[in-house]
């Protein structure tokens, strides 16, 4: 994206250097979706009826009481872990369009990114977990609250369609060792109004997309998507690479640093309307872990990871390799998997060695 200030130095005068710390605490509001300026500017009894409905939209999940006493430590630092997954259901008429099931029940967990912010809070990293990766399923309580048995060699996406979230955040604990702080989980097809609130999403295509499977038709370069297309985007497989999984990470990684950079960028504070809009369907496609289930919790998570650029967060693929017995499935690659957890549960910086994936070769 292109920095709208660049080459204006020279030109500042007194005055707008001035104004400096005016623009850093609206940058600040900025990530907050501009919710305490709405409730501002609302007045009256209307103050009360957005913040209920916009506090109202938010789904929590009480993972630490799913969870109990049995998990890693907590970072020696003031850093933090979450895991951010994307939900999918391919249900209706609208994902019927997009070549998406339309007749599929369910939702399926098709992202999931461990975010890890060191201490300071001024950088992160996001380690994508390839839905395929077979992993060992801990212990874990069904929907209906029985508990249902450990299973080795399942599909990473299928703990979730089978036993909600909470397992899933279990899971990944038990693969990595790491504690996981928060969970925010975020509904593909309601990210899609989203898109639409902010004006659309621009991002730089890396090669020719023709997937029939996702609806998705795009030529290589720059893009400002829709909802609908960026939907297509973040689900389309069988158009990058080599129509696996792993393909789609890199997309979805691109995609989500650039709609994060579009948030960011808007002018919140100039458009109370535009501003409540954004925070509606953003609040509408949330599920929290019950830490973050509400306005207030999600303002002050939020401004304490003011620091953070979207620009400089660096994404990472878990390292994996083609399963030896199913060639369409994949499994955490040793020793750089272990290397890469352990950097992140020291709150270290990672190797590059860490980085690397046989699977893709890199």
């Amino acid at each position: 994206m292109t920095d709208q200030t660049s080459g204006t130095g020279s030109r500042i005068s007194e005055e707008s250097r001035s104004r400096r710390a005016p623009r850093k605490r609206r940058r600040g509001l900025k990530i907050t979706l501009g919710v305490l300026l709405v409730l501002l500017l609302a007045g009256g009894g209307s103050v009360y009826w957005l913040y209920s409905q916009l506090d109202g939209n938010i789904k929590g999940v009480d993972i630490d009481k799913a969870l109990g006493d049995d998990r890693p430590e907590k970072l020696p630092t003031t850093g933090q872990n979450l895991l951010v997954l994307g939900s999918d259901s391919r249900a209706g008429a609208e994902n019927k369009e997009l070549g998406g099931g339309g007749d599929v029940s369910g939702a399926r967990s098709d992202t999931a990114m461990v975010v890890h912010i060191p201490e300071g809070r001024t950088k992160a990293v996001a380690v994508s977990i390839p839905r395929d990766t077979l992993v060992t399923r801990p212990e874990c309580a069904g929907a209906d609250g029985s508990q249902q048995p450990s299973e080795k060699r399942v599909m990473f996406n299928s703990v979730y369609s089978q036993l909600g979230p909470a397992c899933v955040v279990k899971t990944v604990e038990k693969m990595s060792g790491v504690r996981i702080d928060h969970y925010l989980e975020i509904n593909f097809a309601g990210f899609k109004d989203l898109v639409d609130a902010i004006g659309g999403v621009t991002v730089d295509v890396p090669q020719d997309i023709d997937d029939k499977s996702s609806g998705l038709h795009l030529t290589a370069g720059p893009h400002k998507l829709d909802g609908t297309q960026s939907l297509a985007y973040v689900r389309t497989r069988h158009g990058v690479g080599d129509g696996s999984d792993l393909g789609r990470i890199g997309l979805q990684q691109q995609f989500l640093l650039a709609l994060l950079s579009e948030v960011k960028s808007q002018d919140l504070l100039g458009s109370p309307t535009k501003s409540y809009k954004i925070a509606n369907s953003a609040t509408k496609s949330l599920t929290t872990d019950s830490g973050l289930a509400s306005l207030k919790s999600l303002g002050d998570f939020a401004r304490s990871m003011n620091g953070v650029d979207p620009a400089t967060m660096e994404t990472i693929m878990l390292p994996v390799a083609y399963d030896k017995k199913d060639p369409n499935r994949v499994v955490a690659a040793e020793p750089q998997a272990g290397e890469l957890w352990k950097a992140i549960r020291s709150d270290s910086t990672i190797p590059e060695s860490a980085k690397k994936s046989p699977a893709t070769g890199g």
